[in-house]
């Protein structure tokens, strides 16, 4: 249930959006609301949720930004069970999880060792070295009692220290960003699979300019929503962007508008609908002055335990978007 302090905040942005005439009608639409507050949007930074087909169990990652765990949580009636540390998690920095289409298995990004030992590999981007926090792409598989142990993809995707955040298509097709533009920038890479091979990764067109970072695909590859400061998000967060597919060819990337970026949106994740959008934000709700009595203690309830400025999951419907660019398909080809 939303809280009352941000059920007047949603409504603000609304009315700002219709009072003013800006609004279009996709921005006005899709007001990002809190995932799971004090659940799973708790104190610490959560991040990258992923859903099993049914939708309701879901993994996701926590982090003080040293310590990262990916948690796991099942839905119990209409309330979200209290998150444990994942079977094959809880020894190393592991985040960033994916989910396949199917349940069969999932990818993560991890610093854990390469080739055994406790020796961490270091992370090379943006110009700088970021000891230990390197980043491998390992695989579990689901298995009848759980998951399986965790196995490094071959180097072929791992091509850098600073490979992460997966994203798998339907056909298993994998996603990801890797370090590897201009002065260490991030890119993200497609890597088709062919009779169990990841083939030579495909660096995205769009990503070739401008860095691009956390995509998530659509099951059947008809679209991706990633996160760019590229125009024309408005500061330097990171807005949220989507870019549809035809065939080979992908469109250029469509802002999901000021409403989503001021939240300076990364680590976005597709539920288990294919057009719920999940993405994380240190956003804070801001209070509402003056403030009663009631709202006081709600606003500090809402503090403690989840809107502290550290990261939550916030969720948006992405059904406008993609029934718009529906129409201006069929449009084109009438």
């Amino acid at each position: 249930m939303i809280s009352r302090t941000l059920r007047l905040s949603v409504l603000a942005t609304a009315v700002f959006c219709i009072g003013t005439g800006s609004a279009d009608p996709l921005q006005a639409a899709t007001i990002p609301e809190v995932f799971a507050p004090g659940v799973i949007s708790g104190p610490a930074s959560d991040d990258a949720p992923v859903f099993t087909p049914d939708g309701r169990t879901v993994f996701f990652f926590r982090s003080n930004h040293q310590d990262y765990n990916i948690m796991v949580s099942h839905q119990v009636g209409n309330q979200w069970s209290p998150p444990r540390i994942a079977s094959f998690s809880g020894h190393w920095r592991d985040l960033e999880p994916a989910m396949a289409p199917d349940g069969s298995y999932l990818i993560f990004a991890s610093s854990r060792p390469i080739h055994g030992g406790n020796t961490r590999p270091d992370g090379h981007w943006g110009g700088k070295v970021f000891p230990g926090r390197g980043g491998n792409l390992w695989r579990v598989d689901r298995t009848r009692d759980g998951w399986s142990e965790p196995v490094r993809l071959p180097d072929i995707v791992n091509r850098v220290d600073s490979t992460f955040s997966p994203g798998i298509a339907r056909d298993g097709t994998l996603y990801f960003m890797a370090a590897t533009g201009k002065s260490g920038d991030f890119q993200i890479w497609r890597a088709p699979l062919k009779d169990g091979r990841y083939q030579t990764p495909e660096l995205l067109p769009f990503c070739a300019k401008y860095e691009c970072v956390d995509g998530t695909i659509a099951p059947d590859q008809s679209f991706i929503v990633f996160s760019s400061a590229r125009p024309p998000a408005a500061t330097q967060n990171n807005d949220l962007f989507i870019a549809f597919r035809d065939g080979a060819h992908w469109d250029e990337p469509i802002d999901l508008g000021p409403e989503v970026g001021a939240f300076g949106a990364i680590e976005s994740r597709l539920g288990a609908d294919g057009h719920t959008l999940y993405f994380s934000s240190n956003h804070v709700v801001p209070p509402v002055f003056p403030k009663t009595g009631t709202s006081s203690s709600d606003g500090l309830s809402e503090m403690q335990s989840w809107n502290d400025g550290t990261d939550n999951i916030w969720k948006i419907d992405l059904a406008p978007w993609i029934a718009q660019h529906a129409r201006a398909t069929a449009s084109r080809q009438r």
